[in-house]
């Protein structure tokens, strides 16, 4: 890392949806958040898809990628990911390719393997179960769909064919990581819900990368929690948020994203206290001093070519301030490393 290249900060989005507003309100604070994280200069800006989730408003994700990519200019917008085995690949590199004409040179596409939801609405969707399994074939098929047709070609993606369409994997565990590396494709690990995998798929990632048209050297993207503020004890409490929601999930309850509470001890038992340090254990939550040092840690242990922060906040105001502290601590880093 050198002043010339810092290392690049980027935004996952899931598009909140705080207790007291509403799906629209929401993907407005979407769309505010992406023309704040490109004026502060970050990298790239991606939306996730989930179904089924009240809390999160970008199950219909490359109708906000869209939306996000026309209300801003220079700023990367993707998706982190779309869910391979809820879709036909055709139809994914239409969507993409569609967004890649219109916003050239900015749009990419993040794959990856889980649904992103539970059976019922996978079954909902017109899927089944068996798709996860057909992953490897899927990615395969849509990096075809993107290549110049054949004149004898029967079926073609229009729009999609002949587009630049990044395409990244997405993992939470050693899969992905070995498909990554086997396709030569970069590479994103979700640290910010499932850690536990973390070193060993960066390990298997770049031990096994073979170079391919797309990537000539293995590239790392690390995904964490960030919840920046002026003070620890304030970033702790505007974190009780995410606590709260991960919280319900594992109760079965999914719902919005909770307001802060003053302690989180006095909504979670010990053991799910006990689960959430093991599930946020990188994640960087507190000053600015406090996040550096934290992100540095994260940095050093991983080796990242590129940081990704996933923010949960209900204040949308402290949303857009906790990205904002976190380009001061990006650029802190950038000097120190200079």
């Amino acid at each position: 890392m050198s002043n010339a290249h810092p290392l690049p900060f980027s935004v996952l989005d899931l598009a909140p949806v705080p207790q007291g507003t509403d799906v629209g309100q929401a993907l407005r604070n979407t769309i505010d958040l992406a023309q704040h994280a490109e004026r502060l200069d970050f990298h790239r800006y991606w939306l996730a898809e989930h179904h089924n989730m009240p809390g999160i408003a970008s199950a219909a994700t490359a109708v906000v990628i869209g939306q996000v990519a026309a209300a801003t200019s220079t700023i990367r917008v993707g998706s982190g990911g779309i869910m391979l085995p809820n879709h036909a690949p055709l139809m994914v590199a239409e969507a993409f390719g569609t967004l890649a004409a219109l916003y050239p040179g900015r749009i990419e596409l993040g794959l990856g393997r889980a649904p992103g939801t539970d059976q019922a609405t996978m079954r909902a969707l017109r899927r089944y179960m068996g798709a996860v399994d057909s992953f490897a074939q899927d990615v395969v098929e849509l990096q075809a769909w993107f290549q110049p047709a054949a004149e004898s070609q029967a079926v073609r993606a229009v729009p999609g064919e002949g587009q630049e369409v990044p395409l990244w994997l997405l993992g939470s565990s050693t899969y992905s990581a070995q498909l990554a590396a086997a396709l030569g494709l970069p590479f994103a690990f979700a640290a910010h819900f499932a850690p536990d995998q973390l070193m060993d798929a960066i390990t298997i990632y770049r031990r096994t990368f073979k170079p391919s048209q797309a990537l000539a050297q293995p590239y790392v993207l690390v995904c964490i929690g960030v919840c920046a503020a002026d003070t620890d004890e304030e970033a702790r409490r505007l974190f009780t948020s995410t606590q709260q929601q991960f919280v319900a999930l594992r109760r079965g309850r999914p719902g919005l994203l909770p307001a802060p509470v003053d302690d989180i001890r006095s909504v979670a038992s010990e053991s799910e206290l006990a689960g959430l340090d093991h599930t946020f254990r990188y994640a960087a939550i507190g000053s600015p001093e406090t996040v550096r040092a934290k992100i540095q840690q994260v940095l050093d242990q991983t080796g990242a070519d590129e940081l990704m922060a996933a923010s949960q906040i209900h204040d949308h105001a402290a949303r857009l301030k906790s990205y904002a502290i976190l380009a001061d601590v990006r650029a802190g880093l950038t000097r120190a490393a200079a």
